[in-house]
Order: structure tokens, then C-alpha cells, then sequence
């Protein structure tokens, strides 16, 4: 009798020893427990209260426990996806900055090439009166100084045009070409313009010196000459109308100098007349 319920002891272990027992037999006692437990709370047993409250505890602190990560992963999730639409927006607003920025730089520079224009032209000279042309190269040698535009012959642009710049006399057209034509300036040493000093209507010739000036040649009168005193072409020659601006005596570069009133080193847009044309 003995042995037989040995052997069926024995046969049980081995039984629940198997993996495929061994969760039927953990699922088996956790039903077996469950149902123990409900029997428990319906006797009103005292101490079933406090296995329940333990179990609640564990039970809720496990799933705390197991939503923690979830949770974090969850909130990762939304601030990557926050921090991602940031930035986009951050990244569409710089673009959009720099296209303002870009377009206000452009607007300044327009503005800027305008007011060149207007003071080239005159606020009350119309277009007919002159051609504006752009200085294309600036052909700035040691003594030969003279500029390429960018008129031309199919422009209206003929050779022996005078130059101007804010109505001050800079140039001469010398050489045209289809779409481009060629000025010498006045600063170019080969440059002799017959010039008129005021006041006194003193007739002289006013000669390029290869530098941003030019000096008085000679005078059939002893000149003296100061600070107000005006060069105007004179129109002798009839390669320039007479009355066109060119400088004043500047004795301080030296003796008889005249300083022009154009910068002939930074001219950017020019007009371009005929002999006859008058300015306003």
C-alpha cells in the first residue's frame, strides 16, 4: 500500500516536471487560488481584506511600473515630434527673413542706382535730351584714361558726343561700335579743351594731367587765379558747346590746377549729348 502511493507521488512530480505540465499546473493554481480567494471574501474571512489590499497594491504598483516606460517613450515621442515642427517652422521663417532681407538689400540698391540716375539726368531732363548709358570697363591707365559704355552706334551714339556727368562735362565719345562705344576723359593726358575762366572770360586751354584733375595750359593773359574761380568749356574748336561745367582752380594741387567737379575714378552711369544739345 505504501509503495502504490509512492509511485503515484512519484508519477505526479514527474508529471509537473514537464515544461507543457508546468504552465497547466501554474495556470491550474493561480484558478485555484482565484477561486479560494472569492470563497474567502464571501465568508467575510478577516484576512482576506488585507491579502486583497496587498494584491491591489502590487498589482497597481506592477502596472505603474510597467506604464512608466511607455509613458516616457510616449512623451519622447510628442516632444521629438514638437521639437521637429519647431524647427521646421523656425527653419521656413529664416528662409522667409532672408528673402526680405534680400529684397530690401535689392530695394536699397535700386533706390540708390535711381538717385544716380536722377542726379545724372537732372530731376527736369527729359529723356530725349540725352542718352544714359552704363560704364561698362573703366580703362584706367597711367596717363591714358578713358571709359567703355555700353551704347552704341544703334543707340544713336556718334563719334565726337560730349560726356556728362550731373551735367559736368567728363569725356568724348572718340570711338562706336554697334552696341558699345568708347569716351576719352578729360583726365586722359591727351585731353586739350578749349575753356573759358570765370569771371574775367579769361580763354585758355585746359589740359589732362593723367590724374583726377587737370591744369590750365596757357593764356594770352598773365592769369591770377583763385579758389572761386570756374572753368567752362568755351566752345572754340566746336568740339564742345560752350557753358559746360568743368571745375575750379584748386592752387593747393598746384599752380593753375583745376579740380574737376566729377569723380572721373567712380562714374557709373554717364549721359551721353550731341554738340548741340543743351542742358537744362
Amino acid at each position: 500500500m505504501a509503495s502504490g502511493r509512492d509511485d503515484f507521488i512519484i508519477a505526479v512530480r514527474s508529471a509537473f516536471l514537464k515544461k507543457s505540465n508546468k504552465q497547466q499546473f501554474s495556470l491550474l493554481a493561480l484558478i485555484l487560488f482565484s477561486i479560494f480567494l472569492i470563497f474567502l471574501s464571501n465568508l467575510n474571512f478577516i484576512g482576506i481584506n488585507y491579502i486583497k489590499i496587498g494584491v491591489n497594491e502590487t498589482v497597481y504598483r506592477l502596472s505603474a511600473l510597467v506604464s512608466y516606460p511607455e509613458k516616457k517613450i510616449n512623451k519622447s515621442i510628442i516632444f521629438l515630434s514638437e521639437y521637429l515642427n519647431v524647427y521646421k517652422e523656425n527653419k521656413i521663417l529664416k528662409d522667409q527673413i532672408d528673402k526680405l532681407n534680400t529684397k530690401k538689400l535689392n530695394y536699397i540698391f535700386l533706390e540708390n542706382e535711381n538717385k544716380k540716375l536722377k542726379e545724372i539726368v537732372g530731376e527736369n531732363t527729359n529723356s530725349s535730351e540725352g542718352i544714359i548709358s552704363k560704364v561698362l570697363i573703366d580703362k584706367d591707365g597711367k596717363f591714358l584714361k578713358s571709359i567703355i559704355l555700353n551704347k552704341g552706334s544703334k543707340d544713336g551714339i556718334k563719334k565726337g558726343m560730349v560726356v556728362l556727368e550731373k551735367n559736368y562735362l567728363v569725356g568724348q565719345v572718340i570711338e562706336v561700335n554697334f552696341t558699345t562705344s568708347r569716351a576719352i576723359l578729360i583726365s586722359d593726358l591727351n585731353s586739350n579743351i578749349p575753356v573759358v575762366i570765370e569771371p574775367g572770360s579769361f580763354q585758355s586751354i585746359l589740359s589732362g594731367t593723367g590724374k583726377n584733375y587737370g591744369k590750365i595750359k596757357y593764356s594770352k593773359n598773365k592769369l591770377l587765379l583763385n579758389e572761386d574761380t570756374i572753368v567752362y568749356t568755351s566752345g572754340s574748336g566746336g568740339n564742345f558747346r560752350s557753358g559746360l561745367p568743368v571745375g575750379k582752380i584748386n592752387n593747393g594741387i598746384e599752380e593753375l590746377a583745376v579740380e574737376f567737379f566729377s569723380d572721373l575714378s567712380q562714374l557709373s552711369y554717364v549721359k551721353i549729348q550731341s554738340i548741340e544739345e543743351k542742358m537744362d
